[in-house]
């Protein structure tokens, strides 16, 4: 085979081109974004409701020592799956959109272990009237840009039974409220994994191959929107 094609590269050549392919490809989500937005090719778009919410991308599993990206990745537990890994999160704000998966509008990358807010501190200000989470800032936020943050209700460590039981309706229908809001988001995270597999980067060796990997698979998922 390999004698036929004898200019054909080798697969780590095809790998070392594809890798240093990053900057292309991260340059490419504000393109297809702004050209989604100029010719209003998603419709339904609910201009009071942003959503945001973090996603897993795993390099290795918490058993073994994580030598891919470790200027960026670290160690996490995944409590919806039980499981301790190494990788990254990426944290994602998405525009809600009435009857279909809502269509990304901010994209962070962290290390597994960053908290939620800490990733989308940056951007509050772009957030006016608008904003998924919950993070004792909402007094300021409502002040100073109109904007609330909601999230499902917590347990409060040291809250006494009796006061969980007083507060308890009105915390699951509040929380029963927001988390269908917010599964919009995690269809979107559902469809791009599905058709994309992002969740599982075990195959990726280098910091730009896990940029090609994730920033790929988002470039793909908006094309959905144009094609």
């Amino acid at each position: 085979m390999t004698s036929s094609f004898p200019e054909l590269p080798n697969y780590s050549n095809v790998n070392s081109r594809l890798n240093n392919l990053d900057l292309v490809i991260l340059s490419l989500l504000p393109l297809l974004l702004e050209r989604i937005g100029n010719e209003g090719l998603v419709k339904g778009i609910d201009e009071g409701i942003a959503l945001a919410d973090s996603f897993s991308v795993i390099l290795c599993s918490g058993k073994r020592s994580g030598k891919v990206a470790r200027e960026l990745s670290d160690k996490s537990f995944r409590s919806t799956k039980n499981l301790y890994y190494y990788g990254v999160k990426m944290h994602v704000v998405a525009q809600k959109v009435n009857g279909s998966i809502p269509l990304m509008d901010f994209v962070s990358i962290t290390p597994a272990s960053e908290n939620d807010l800490a990733a989308i501190k940056p951007i509050l200000p772009k957030l006016e009237g608008k904003a998924y989470a919950d993070m004792g800032l909402n007094q300021r936020l409502m002040k100073e840009q109109n904007t609330y943050i909601y999230t499902p209700v917590k347990l409060i460590k040291g809250q006494s039974q009796a006061q969980r039981q007083f507060n308890i309706a009105g915390d699951v229908l509040f929380s029963t409220a927001v988390s269908r809001v917010r599964k919009s988001i995690e269809s979107l995270f559902n469809w791009i994994n599905e058709k994309i597999g992002l969740q599982n980067a075990a195959k990726v060796r280098v910091t730009k191959g896990l940029m090609v990997h994730i920033f790929g698979a988002l470039a793909t998922a908006l094309l959905y929107y144009i094609f």
